[in-house]
């Protein structure tokens, strides 16, 4: 199976479930720091392995308090890392004694009740490399850091002993549910699990992590006396954690599984209404979802392993290894960014959070770019991004007759609150383009279409819009607000041209082929409009009427996908000659203005060259970026191309615009537009 063996991923995803409960390594080698969220926060798990007498460690480190110093520990030698789309696979050697420390998340997208699962697998395996046998001993915690915003509060803790399992709980003392939102925290209510299988190779521990020196020193670990008592995260370093004593460890392989949850009580407060998560719907309790964790262990693992072979044959038959790489670094941090829940009338809801750039739920520019890879593996997903927009526009709280931008700042979605709603901050051409592209795509990747046809006004308002305003656009942000206003945007121009020939498209899936035909005659003509005002020679403009400029022309793949055809095939090919002669090592910029780019918007623009081999030259640099960049952090879509440094965002939904090129080759989307000259009327 390809997975990653030659990229070093800026960052590597360990419990990836929402935005709350994603806690990632940021190090070359496990041993080399403590785990963090993916905030950059501290949230620790150390991991040590007595081998015949002599502990060494494999994950994060024994001194809790970065103010004390303390000799470690030896680190056992990590021998290698796999990252595919559902698990990190990370080996060590020392002492004689292999272990394979197992990281699964079974983010199984066309399985909803798995997917809204908050529950994350660590497996270990040891076994003997020398012939002989060992006496090995594996200890394992995690820190109260999971359950709160900042070390200065205070978690109390539960033990309990059912159904066949040890589960350990943390808890923030004051339990203040969705207290408050933003973008640079962490959740400070419900409940963190750590669960294992009864077992009398098993003892559980609910304690200070000073536990970690009794375990170095050959002692017994001392728990709390009462864990239910309020103890302070940074001062009293309150942990869970498990010992599990595999004895004699030879050449057959000694093994183990523990479970990290999290219950977060309301996940999301949704126009005043607070809503559970989605596998709270039909109401199973944290000890059933526990016990169903365990028992489907063994099934998921093969599952997941499928998967992970069928996506990433895909991947490499569509780019090549490092594509493949790409996609097994950004499938779990895309669905990650997001949580599944239900709205009051059982409606799927599937909003993002913004992640380290503003915090904004349901965004529709992030939404966009990352729809690629919901298309291709659960297009419900999409209707359930499409759904909380469609909500807010048609109330009265929405005063503009373009799309919103967002529902709100995660995880409150009582309204927009990007730009304060001052009409000079709105994207209006982006997000009517945007929305109408999604809603046509979900359609014709096999979605039921009732519910978006069920809007119709709305979609004919926005198109609309963009037929009034969307050609030569006035002075406005797009998705790439980090550029600043631009008036003239020839790429926001193209959105504009596909979101009307979007409305065609839906106009057609309704049954109106005279309107369908009549929308994309429209299309056409702001097409040929656009290929005269964007001609620069031997590329396009960034905008009209700024002779010398260029950009990433990502909107244009929508004309690929669909095939309809508007913009001539001469327009792909002078495209992307032009950018593979912009190429610099860790990319080709957005536009001429600047050396950043965006990941996403370089592997659409990539894929509608005709030859591979000029897809492949275009996203390599991508990987080389992941490969040497000095930040840390979960895949940043937004680098500079000189120096691959991160410019600001990380843990984004819009990695998975990455899965752009397999969505291309898989065709989903063709079938819905009739090549242009042979459309009839009526």
């Amino acid at each position: 199976m390809p997975i990653i063996s030659t990229l070093r991923p800026p960052a590597v995803p360990l419990v990836t479930v929402d935005p709350y409960f994603s806690v990632w390594s940021n190090a070359d080698r496990l041993t080399d720091d403590f785990t963090r969220h993916w905030t950059g926060q501290r949230q620790a798990m150390t991991g040590l392995l007595r081998i015949d007498g002599t502990v060494w460690r494999f994950a994060g480190k024994v001194q809790a308090n970065a103010n004390r110093y303390y000799t470690e520990p030896p680190a056992m030698e990590q021998t290698g890392l796999t990252v595919s789309p559902l698990s990190t696979v990370y080996t060590f050697e020392a002492g004689g004694v292999a272990l394979t420390v197992r990281f699964t998340t079974p983010l199984l997208l066309e399985d909803l009740d798995i997917l809204s699962r908050p529950a994350s697998y660590v497996s270990f395996e040891a076994k003997s490399t020398d012939g002989r046998g060992h006496e090995t001993a594996l200890y394992f915690d995690v820190t109260g850091e999971w359950c709160v915003d900042h070390p200065t509060q205070a978690v109390t803790g539960k033990q309990t002993a059912e159904g066949g399992l040890e589960v350990l709980r943390l808890s923030h003392e004051r339990q203040e549910y969705l207290n408050r939102s933003g973008d640079d925290h962490r959740i400070d209510w419900g409940h963190f699990y750590l669960a294992a299988e009864t077992s009398e190779r098993l003892t559980a521990f609910i304690g200070s992590a000073e536990m970690r020196k009794a375990f170095v020193r050959g002692e017994s670990l001392r728990p709390y006396g009462d864990p239910e008592t309020p103890r302070s995260v940074g001062e009293a370093q309150p942990a869970m954690a498990f010992v599990h004593e595999f004895g004699e460890v030879a050449d057959v392989p000694a093994g183990t599984k523990f479970v990290l949850a999290y219950d977060d009580v309301y996940a999301i407060e949704y126009f005043g209404a607070r809503l559970e998560a989605y596998w709270k719907r039909g109401g199973l309790t944290v000890p059933a979802l526990l016990a169903s964790a365990f028992a489907e262990h063994g099934a998921l693992s093969a599952r997941c392993d499928a998967f992970d072979a069928r996506l990433l044959a895909d991947a490499e038959a569509a780019g090549g290894e490092k594509y493949a790489d790409l996609l097994a670094l950004s499938y779990r941090q895309a669905i990650a960014a997001h949580k599944l829940v239900t709205d009051n009338d059982g409606g799927l809801l599937f909003l993002s959070k913004e992640c380290y750039s503003n915090g904004c739920m349901a965004t529709v520019d992030v939404s966009y770019p990352s729809v690629p890879l919901f298309l291709l593996y659960n297009s419900s997903l999409v209707e359930a991004m499409i759904r909380p927009i469609l909500c807010y526009a048609q109330s009265d709280a929405w005063p503009f007759d373009f799309a919103p931008h967002d529902i709100g700042q995660y995880p409150l979605g009582n309204g927009q609150v990007y730009s304060d709603n001052a009409l000079e901050g709105q994207m209006p051409v982006e997000e009517c383009g945007n929305m109408l592209t999604m809603a046509a795509a979900y359609c014709l990747a096999g979605g039921s279409p009732e519910y978006i046809l069920g809007h119709m006004p709305l979609w004919t308002q926005w198109a609309g819009y963009l037929i009034e305003h969307g050609l030569d656009p006035a002075n406005q942000l797009c998705t790439d607000d980090f550029a600043g206003h631009l008036a003239r945007n020839a790429n926001l121009s193209v959105k504009a041209v596909m979101g009307v020939a979007s409305f065609a498209l839906l106009k057609g899936i309704e049954g109106d082929a005279e309107a369908k035909a009549s929308y994309l005659r429209t299309a056409k003509a702001m097409a040929d409009q656009w290929r005269a005002l964007a001609d620069d020679g031997d590329h396009t403009k960034l905008a009209f009427g700024q002779d010398g400029t260029w950009s990433l022309k990502y909107n244009l793949i929508w004309d690929v996908l669909f095939g309809t055809d508007l913009f001539g095939a001469d327009t792909f090919r002078k495209e992307t000659a032009w950018y593979l002669s912009r190429r610099n090592r860790y990319g080709t910029p957005l536009d001429s203005r600047a050396s950043y780019t965006k990941s996403d918007w370089v592997v659409w623009s990539a894929s509608f060259a005709e030859d591979r081999e000029d897809f492949i030259a275009l996203v390599e640099p991508v990987w080389t970026m992941l490969n040497e960049s000095p930040d840390r952090v979960p895949f940043s879509d937004w680098t500079d191309t000189l120096t691959a440094r991160q410019l600001n965002f990380q843990h984004r939904s819009v990695v998975g615009g990455i899965f752009m090129k397999l969505l291309k080759d898989k065709g989903l989307l063709l079938g819905g537009a009739v090549p242009q000259g042979q459309e009839t009327a009526g």
